[in-house]
């Protein structure tokens, strides 16, 4: 294990004051703190204090190296802070410390520390290398400075123990292993786990992929995977069980960078070049531990992380419904239509009972993939007073809480953020609890305190300008005209096919759901359709187009006709990704050309899903094949037009 491998920028002070030895050392234990190695930093500090009574960590020639070994630490690291005026530190020659590192080591970790202790304390010797450490001007030429004295120094050694593990690997272990996952779990989840196994065989590396899809984990890894593997691979657009890497060098990255970029993905982690990963605990936010996340990103990961939970309800509750609409016999009671006959009566009962748990599923896993398992209850309870709509109202004369309307999806969405960060803000002021008082935290502080608040929120803040808001947008798309309506189509349309399974595709299907609730039967038509359009437009132009592809892309061509009735978008993606320049624009335009269509028809759709499976159900069938298939071929004729024929022997590769 390297130095290099525990010191994070987080960890490290370069203008430090000079202060006593007790301030010193509470100052670097902050340090530590956020690093994300320590559980209990007051535990830890008393340790490391405990250790100085036994005599001091001073070394003298200005050097400080004090530690500690306890159950208070999470994983092993380093900290490390530069005193150029120098601080108290009891050293053996009376010399103030100009040089400090702070070991933190697990109560488990059997000698780590000492071995640590031996490789600083030799590289320390080196009284010009303790100098340029000293006058280092940023926190990047602290640690190259550190990581060139290292290598010069263990190079054999290092050489060594890394040849040994080799041959351990070679034997039983992974070069790779990695973890794929998207938020519906069914195209991208897969296609990533694919390209990967097919380009890490490609490079001779042994290679296991772990899948998280919409069916549950498969070819999942062990510990043993996990310990022998020289590179981790997360390539995840929701939140996978990351516990399991602490402590391991993990790069961490977008599904879609699974499929486009796996030969990049698998040299940067053989390479190293991804952050230990630190498990900040069940309670703790989830933390990256590769580049840094921005605010987009891991408000997309929360949002999809919700979606993905959400969807099984969907889909199955809703498409319950839309059959007992089917089976009902219309003519019986108008008014009760779906619940006319004791069978279409069952399927609305039953798909409706899913349908319910929508909302308080999208919120309670947003929820907790921001605060983790306590941040679930709270979210839940958040997106079910959202889909019930209760409000401050006054009924017959009397102020009293009562449904209002309700705020529907975009109140379970606010739901589900306030909540995962209520948590947090309530974890924050539990910080400073007695430790006795542990255990109760998540079983009784964060459920009632958190339940309670997101209750007032809910209530008396979210719930009456969204309703009213949900009620105005309402009332617009139902007064809008057929020449709006066709608009409409058209964007969501081409929503569906600008990233194929990304955020825009997810965000006209996210809006198509949140349609259906309030009646909008015509807006999933047209999303439903645009999702089909980009594989089926690619197939019919592999098969009458043929000179434009490779022998290989013809026969991946046949596939998307399948793909495509099966409403499964993703099936474009590797003709998308070889030519985006080419292909995205063709299929945006196809698809918008049949979401308009479906519109300007009137077709609508009950069933949050699309495919040949939901045909039955779905309103002027014949109409809304006439636009698919228009779609697909007006996104087939301009991809044609837009690539050009290959030379006839690059055609048979």
């Amino acid at each position: 294990m390297r130095i290099t491998d525990l010191l994070q920028k987080e960890g490290i002070e370069l203008k430090g004051a000079s202060a006593t030895k007790a301030e010193t050392i509470h100052r670097m234990v902050d340090l530590m703190n956020k690093t994300g190695n320590l559980k209990d930093p007051d535990a830890y500090e008393k340790a490391v204090l405990k250790r100085e009574e036994e005599g001091t960590t001073g070394i003298g020639d200005g050097i400080a190296i004090p530690h500690g070994k306890t159950a208070a630490v999470k994983s092993a690291g380093f900290a490390a802070m530069v005193c150029k005026q120098g601080t108290d530190f009891e050293a053996m020659d009376g010399k103030p410390a100009q040089l400090l590192f702070m070991i933190a080591v697990p109560d488990d970790s059997n000698d780590v520390h000492l071995e640590l202790l031996s490789r600083l304390s030799m590289m320390l010797m080196d009284e010009e290398f303790r100098n340029h450490l000293i006058s280092a001007e940023d926190k990047e030429a602290f640690l190259k400075l550190i990581n060139a004295k290292e290598i010069e120094k263990f190079a054999e050694e290092d050489a060594k123990m890394t040849a040994s593990r080799a041959v351990e690997k070679t034997n039983s272990g992974y070069d790779i292993i990695a973890v794929t996952a998207c938020p519906t779990g069914i195209a991208h989840t897969y296609m990533a786990a694919e390209a990967l196994e097919e380009k890490g065989k490609k490079m001779g590396l042994k290679i296991k992929v772990e899948t998280d899809g919409s069916g549950g984990v498969k070819n999942e890894l062990t510990a043993e995977d996990i310990n022998g593997a020289r590179g981790i691979i997360v390539a995840a657009d929701k939140k996978v069980p990351m516990a399991r890497f602490d402590g391991k060098r993990v790069l961490q990255t977008k599904v879609s960078d699974g499929i486009n970029k796996p030969e990049a993905l698998i040299q940067k982690a053989l390479e190293g070049q991804a952050a230990v990963y630190h498990d900040q605990g069940e309670e703790s936010s989830p933390s990256d531990s590769g580049e840094k996340e921005s605010v987009g990103r891991k408000i997309y990961k929360d949002l999809m992380n919700g979606v993905s939970h959400m969807l099984p309800f969907v889909i199955g509750g809703g498409i319950l419904i839309a059959l007992a609409f089917l089976f009902d016999d219309y003519a019986i009671d108008p008014s009760n239509f779906g619940m006319n006959t004791p069978f279409a009566a069952f399927l609305k009962t039953v798909g409706g009972a899913a349908f319910g748990f929508m909302l308080p599923i999208l919120a309670g896993f947003i929820a907790m993939s921001i605060a983790d398992r306590p941040g679930l209850a709270v979210g839940f309870v958040g997106g079910y007073l959202a889909s019930e709509g209760y409000i401050l109202t006054t009924v017959k004369g009397t102020l009293t809480i009562a449904t209002g309307g309700t705020s529907g999806f975009l109140g379970a969405l606010l739901a589900g953020f306030i909540a995962g960060y209520l948590v947090l803000g309530l974890r924050k002021l539990c910080e400073k609890l007695p430790e006795s008082l542990e255990g109760i935290k998540p079983t009784l502080i964060y459920p009632f305190v958190g339940i309670l608040a997101i209750g007032a929120i809910m209530v008396f803040v979210v719930n009456p300008p969204v309703a009213w808001l949900n009620q105005a947008m309402s009332n617009g798309l139902n007064s809008m005209g057929s020449s709006s309506k066709v608009i409409l189509g058209l964007v969501l349309g081409g929503m569906m096919s600008i990233d194929m399974g990304g955020p825009f595709n997810k965000a006209a299907y996210v809006f198509g759901t949140a349609s259906l609730a309030n009646g909008q039967y015509d807006i999933m038509a047209a999303v439903m359709i645009g999702g089909m359009v980009p594989p089926l437009a690619i197939a019919l132009c592999t098969t009458f187009f043929k000179n434009r592809f490779t022998k290989k892309e013809r026969q991946s061509g046949v596939t998307c006709y399948v793909m495509g009735l099966s409403f499964i978008t993703e099936g474009a993606i590797p003709f998308a990704a070889s030519d985006p320049a080419r292909v995205i624009p063709s299929c945006m335009v196809g698809s918008a050309v049949a979401g308009g269509l479906s519109m300007f028809f009137g077709c609508t759709l009950m069933a949050p899903h699309g495919g040949i499976f939901v045909f039955p159900v779905v309103g002027n069938p014949l109409m809304y094949v006439v636009a698919l298939v228009v779609g697909s071929i007006v996104g087939m004729v301009l991809l044609s037009i837009l690539k050009k024929p290959l030379p006839a022997e690059e055609s048979e590769i």
